[in-house]
């Protein structure tokens, strides 16, 4: 899974562009978020196959300024304090979480400024009884 960070355009229709862009590829968006900050639109957006995703928003004018791997961990729901407790460890190994979102089934998708040690903190999760 590959997150994309692209920007949009401030106006009505950017988003709109982006997702037909993408639809004409047959490329689907599995989760993320975009916002306005600074009066440009950030999106983070997570797809299967990012370079295709990449193809198609370049192909259509759209700008993608970085495409990075991610963690994509699974929580536990029903406990209070998962998103607190998750991010804390990172801290402790020294993983700075850069993006975090969720995907369309639920999980928890983190991108980092160091893939190797979140990924050892993300499986020691994994490992964790709930």
């Amino acid at each position: 899974m590959k997150d994309l960070t692209i920007e949009l355009e401030n106006r009505p229709g950017a988003l709109a562009e982006m997702g037909e862009a993408l639809g004409r590829a047959g490329v689907s968006v599995e989760g993320g978020g975009v916002f306005v900050v600074n009066g440009v639109g950030v999106a983070h957006f997570l797809f299967a196959d990012g370079a295709a995703a990449r193809a198609a928003l370049e192909a259509a004018g759209i700008r993608v300024l970085a495409e990075r791997d991610v963690l994509v961990q699974r929580i536990h729901q029903g406990q209070p304090g998962q998103l607190g407790k998750i991010s804390r460890r990172m801290a402790e190994a020294g993983v700075n979480i850069e993006v975090q979102y969720s995907d369309h089934d639920h999980h928890l998708v983190l991108v980092v400024d160091d893939l190797a040690k979140g990924k050892a903190v993300s499986e020691a999760w994994t490992r964790e009884p709930p």
